[in-house]
């Protein structure tokens, strides 16, 4: 059994005050997914007088609606998860609409051509998502600033370069081409700073004939993604599940800042 603790912070200052915020987070997990299982979670803002609303979108994801009349200077979100993993299967899943393309996965005649090459190999199932994952890892290169959260994976696999999130996109378009289902999983991993991003391929169960397993693929990190891995959110791409975002009425010209903790420990944990 393994224990991860989240502690995460975000915080926007704004260069005069603000009204109508309204912002939309997704930074807590689902109750269950696969093996991971939701101990507690919280998210607390500082900086303004807010009403938060939850909801739970169709891909089971937990979004938080905030909404501010005003904000002075800025505005800070403290978000807090605790979450047990167990080691076992992923997540039972149905294909729904993770085999289209979308507008961040669209494919090109470079994505096209790569999943040729990849299929032409005679791999399958497990043995073609490996590949596929290795593939993208050994084709892109780990990159700061040359992308942007509207990269698609055509652009990015075209620079070669690029972080988690483009990473995960070029698979989800090259496993799609491929003929497997895959989803894009926002989260974080033991040992990072920042969010991270991968991909689950909706694959055969070995379990369970007939069901279709979620198994995590990381290709930034060119491996199978475990139990230092707290998932957030799934969906067809980075779009359906950014951790952050919203509109208000001002001056523009607002900053973000955010830092978090992730630990990872052993034992059983009692539900707060």
């Amino acid at each position: 059994m393994t224990r991860l603790v989240l502690e995460q912070t975000l915080r926007y200052d704004y260069p005069s005050q603000i009204r109508r915020l309204r912002h939309h987070l997704m930074v807590t997990p689902p109750a269950r997914h696969g093996d991971q299982r939701r101990i507690s979670a919280s998210v607390e803002v500082t900086g303004a007088k807010v009403a938060m609303v939850e909801s739970v979108d169709c891909f089971g994801n937990v979004a938080v609606e905030v909404t501010a009349a005003r904000v002075q200077a800025a505005v800070e979100f403290v978000v807090k998860v605790a979450v047990e993993r167990e080691g076992g299967a992923g997540p039972a899943a149905e294909v729904g609409p993770m085999l289209d393309p979308t507008p961040l996965t669209q494919p090109d005649a470079a994505l096209a051509g790569a999943a040729r090459n990849l299929l032409a190999a005679g791999d399958a199932g497990w043995a073609l998502a490996d590949r596929i994952n290795a593939w993208v890892a050994s084709t892109m290169r780990y990159r700061h600033d040359v992308t942007t959260v509207s990269t698609t994976a055509a652009e990015a696999l075209a620079i070669g370069h690029g972080v988690c999130q483009d990473y995960a996109h070029v698979m989800l378009a090259v496993s799609r081409l491929c003929g497997l289902p895959a989803r894009y999983v926002s989260g974080h991993l033991v040992g990072e700073g920042g969010s991270h991003a991968w991909v689950e391929v909706l694959l055969p169960s070995v379990g369970q004939p007939g069901v279709l397993e979620a198994v995590a693929f990381d290709p930034t990190n060119d491996r199978r993604a475990g139990c230092t891995y707290l998932t957030i959110a799934v969906g067809r791409d980075y779009a359906d599940v950014a951790p952050t975002h919203g509109t208000y009425s001002g001056s523009p010209g607002g900053g973000l800042t955010s830092w978090k903790s992730l630990e990872q420990e052993t034992g059983a944990l009692v539900p707060a």
